[in-house]
């Protein structure tokens, strides 16, 4: 099955298609970036917003991600609003410098936070699917690493062996246990099955 990301960054739809068996999901890049305003009041409705409008211009099945960083001391602030906390006209590490000034009273526990990803599959306005991932932690003191993007340098995941490293200090397990990796998971062991039991009708 063939998929559109619905986003204008080609990068992206790189990261999104390697994450995937292409004998059973291949991701594309839009070949023109869509407008689209991302005011929705969760994960879910912003992710098919975005799925719908890109499946409305091109009319061809649509994958669609909404991620964020959801902290606990600050349950207002990030979330869907994670890529533009801080305003619309500063950049991540400005982001970041601002998250951890706000977090400065927060210690031990109290810096508990979690990513979450959720994919919308767009195939056509009667057949639409969700899959979600997510995944706990710490948020760092201060940044560390310089792989990955947005609040990878400060975010500790409690499933890492390796105790105390960052998603940007470790690219490899992030690519296999991340958020977004969790949810592309279900949605290929989905559309596995439902290819299998296609193939089975038709014979």
């Amino acid at each position: 099955m063939e998929f559109i990301l619905a986003s204008g960054n080609q990068h992206k739809a790189q990261e999104f298609d390697e994450l995937f068996d292409h004998r059973i999901i291949k991701i594309c890049s839009a070949s023109k970036p869509v407008d689209v305003i991302e005011d929705g009041n969760n994960y879910y409705e912003n992710a098919l917003k975005k799925a719908k409008a890109y499946y409305d211009v091109f009319k061809k099945p649509v994958v669609s991600d909404d991620s964020g960083v959801d902290v606990v001391a600050l349950p207002n602030d990030l979330g869907i609003y994670s890529a533009r906390f801080g305003g619309e006209n500063i950049n991540f590490n400005e982001r970041i410098e601002l998250l951890l000034k706000k977090m400065q009273p927060f210690v031990g526990e109290e810096r508990r936070a979690s990513f979450t990803c959720v994919l919308c599959f767009y195939l056509s306005p009667d057949e639409i699917y969700y899959f979600s991932g997510k995944i706990t932690g710490l948020l760092d003191i201060q940044p560390r690493g310089d792989q990955g993007f947005g609040y990878d340098p400060v975010f500790i995941p409690d499933e890492l062996k390796q105790k105390n490293l960052t998603y940007a200090m470790a690219p490899d397990w992030k690519k296999d246990n991340s958020h977004r990796a969790k949810a592309c998971k279900k949605a290929q062991d989905f559309f596995s099955q439902t290819h299998c039991q296609s193939k089975k009708s038709t014979i």
